[in-house]
């Protein structure tokens, strides 16, 4: 990770911004950056620097419209002037130095006699240093000849092309760089004390300085991927103004609670506000009094999964085996991965931590020749089981280890341990990347190769593909800490390409979409617009239905922003998805007779409606499910669902407090495993996410 704690003299003190595209919308202006950096940056002494190709004027226009908040410094048109914003003065200096060499009429005179289609920007984005032109889809030789003409007759300009369609001739000296370095000399400031944020290739000068911290946004171009990937940045999982605000987290410049303001307030959707309503009515001591009991008793359950390899999927003394129950006597990767994740806040118990660690080092060194994590090692005699159900690969087993230890080391900051094993976790992302034959960016999954692995999914499930995104995230920032910031960049690059392609297949809409190509689920008219993303698509059907986990993940990984998000909990409110209990894994469910109805969903009677993954209640995405509604901004309605987590956890098979397997979707009588360690553990992470304390309980 990007070290920013080596003292004071590295501190940032400087941002320097693109204003485009990275703080605000080009079209619109809409932007989260504004609001967020009035609120947290009052008491915080940065030089808030905007680096555009914009003129002084345009953005004193923004400045005024409450577009952007005051700065303190406004680099304009690409370099070319400095402006002193709170003394309302051009830097005359600066333009001093740009005299040098610069002929406006000689340029015209060079740009005139091009062979390629050339037009002139419109004159607001003119002026005597800074001449710019529309020139589409130039290859890279025809911008370099540009170059090489100027260089032909003695004049030495910057040749600035950007967006695959934009043109600036400046002087020599003019870039956002040059302009930036003679800021912090009139400043006195190192250029490690400085931030730059960018979109473009017009940005890539800002890049250049020694030392420099960088945010590359996720809408960036290729252009500037390309040239800063040997560089020391951090790529946004979130585009323009959201990326900008994430990297500001990153950077501990902002704090965590900034994102949090970045969302749309729907507490006054009548939807929402009759829900706060009826949750007013209820007694909120004795909600927090059972809550903090469950917190207490899920520390127990999770103790009793505690084995030498690592975390078992149940407690073993307290379920005795029968059949094929032989099974849950493994440390199961996807178990044990999300296991880990859910109980990081307990990383200062020395038993548990320990336990978290052993979970990813048995896994881990038990990868096959191929690089497939397995599906779990047997505690008996340490063997391990690359396959499920019917002898079919487990494929979200190796992913939720992929992204359980990147949760583990940023945690811990142990990268020596991150180290001894990456060699390892870039073999499994090889072999997960090999399931996308097609190479449209998703993966191709077998029918019951994940987590419902008696559930008939396949080709493109949604589950499967948040997860797939997720990983590559975890990869890259896993790069990131180790200094490899090329290959980091690449799959965070990626992971963009998975997301808006999980976008386009799995949220279908009659909208029409010029210029790219139509998935089949959007070109289903029995399917139009829909208010989740759907459960699976393949090249000859789709699954109309709601994998509620899957999209409770899409948000809380950020595949999906929070507008998206906030629909499909309005709709899984409405279909009532967390009653009894948080929450059913499916809706509807799949009833004898469906088409997607299956003769082995009677297998050991498990996955009849209502039952198993047809629709029963998990107590482990009832965790997921409370830090979805949270991170949404309600978080009373998080602490009544967390009561109801409680109460599902607290009713056993033998015994109280058991945090069963799964329960009855519509009876919500608990049935499975006592004491799974996962039901344990996400009830745990989402006590911890809502930051609830004992003080809680006296008020």
């Amino acid at each position: 990770m990007i070290d920013n704690s080596s003292g004071k003299e590295n501190e940032i003190k400087l941002l320097s911004f693109d204003i485009d595209n990275t703080l605000i919308d080009f079209f619109t202006f809409k932007s989260n950056f504004p609001k967020v950096w009035i609120k947290y940056s009052s008491n915080k002494n940065f030089i808030l620097t905007y680096n555009t190709g914009r003129l002084i004027d345009d953005v004193l226009h923004l400045i005024a419209k409450g577009v952007l908040p005051n700065p303190d410094y406004i680099i304009s048109g690409v370099g070319t002037h400095i402006y002193n914003f709170k003394e309302s003065s051009v830097e005359k200096e600066f333009n001093d130095v740009l005299d040098d060499g610069w002929n406006l009429e000689a340029v015209e005179n060079i740009i005139n006699n091009i062979d390629h289609p050339i037009s002139e920007q419109p004159s607001k984005f003119q002026h005597s240093y800074k001449r710019s032109y529309f020139f589409h889809d130039a290859s890279e030789d025809l911008v370099e000849n540009v170059a090489q003409d100027f260089a032909n007759a003695n004049m030495e300009v910057n040749v600035i092309y950007s967006g695959d369609k934009f043109l600036d001739i400046v002087p020599k000296w003019a870039n956002k760089g040059n302009a930036l370095q003679w800021l912090l000399k009139r400043l006195d400031l190192k250029t490690n004390q400085v931030l730059v944020a960018g979109d473009s290739g017009n940005d890539s000068a800002m890049f250049d300085l020694k030392d420099v911290s960088g945010i590359v946004v996720a809408n960036a171009h290729e252009e500037l991927y390309s040239y800063t990937k040997h560089k020391k940045v951090y790529h946004t999982e979130k585009e323009k103004g959201d990326g900008i605000i994430e990297g500001l987290i990153f950077y501990e410049i902002l704090p965590k609670e900034a994102l949090e303001d970045a969302n749309i307030d729907h507490s006054e959707d009548f939807f929402i506000k009759k829900e706060l309503d009826n949750i007013s009515l209820e007694d909120d001591n004795e909600k927090i009094a059972l809550i903090q009991e469950g917190y207490e008793k899920a520390i127990k359950a999770l103790r009793k999964n505690i084995t030498p390899l690592g975390f078992s999927a149940c407690s073993i003394p307290d379920n005795i085996p029968n059949g094929t129950d032989e099974n849950y006597h493994s440390v199961w990767a996807r178990d044990g991965a999300i296991t880990v994740i859910g109980s990081l806040s307990l990383i200062d118990d020395e038993e548990i931590h320990k336990c978290q660690r052993q979970t990813l080092i048995t896994l881990i060194e038990n990868i096959s020749r191929n690089g497939q994590i397995p599906a779990n090692v047997r505690l008996k005699d340490k063997e391990p089981d690359y396959s499920g159900v019917g002898g079919i690969c487990s494929i979200d087993s190796g992913i939720w280890v992929v992204i359980a230890f990147y949760e583990y080391v940023n945690v811990t900051k142990d990268i020596q341990f991150l180290r001894k094993y990456i060699g390892d976790i870039k073999e499994t992302m090889r072999w997960l990347g090999a399931h996308d034959s097609n190479n449209d960016a998703l993966l191709e999954i077998p029918e019951a190769g994940d987590w419902t692995d008696l559930f008939g999914r396949s080709y493109n499930i949604l589950y499967d593909e948040i997860l797939w995104y997720r990983s590559n995230v975890c990869f890259g920032r896993m790069l990131e800490m180790l200094g490899n910031y090329e290959d980091a960049g690449e799959y965070i690059r990626w992971s963009q390409v998975i997301k808006k392609e999980i976008v386009r297949n799995f949220w279908p809409s009659t909208q029409q979409q010029l210029f790219h190509s139509v998935s089949f689920a959007e070109k289903q008219f029995t399917l139009g617009d829909t208010s989740y993303l759907i459960a699976q698509t393949t090249p000859f059907d789709f699954s109309w239905r709601c994998d509620v986990l899957g999209n409770i993940l899409a948000f809380l990984h950020g595949t999906i922003d929070a507008e998206k998000a906030h629909q499909t909990f309005k709709f899984m409110l409405g279909v009532g998805a967390n009653d009894p209990f948080p929450v059913a894994n499916v809706y509807p469910v799949v009833s004898p007779g469906d088409p997607d109805w299956k003769p082995y969903y009677t297998v050991n009677l498990l996955n009849l409606p209502n039952h198993y993954h047809n629709g029963g209640i998990w107590p482990f995405v009832g965790g997921f499910w409370v830090k979805y509604v949270n991170k949404l901004g309600f978080r009373d309605i998080a602490i009544a669902e967390l009561h109801k987590l409680a109460l599902i956890n607290k009713e056993g098979i033998s015994n109280e407090w058991e945090f069963t397997e799964w329960a009855h979707g519509v009876t919500g009588k608990p049935m499975g495993k006592a004491y799974q360690a996962w039901s344990a553990a996400q009830y745990i992470a989402a006590y911890h996410d809502l930051k609830i304390t004992k003080t809680n309980s006296k008020n």
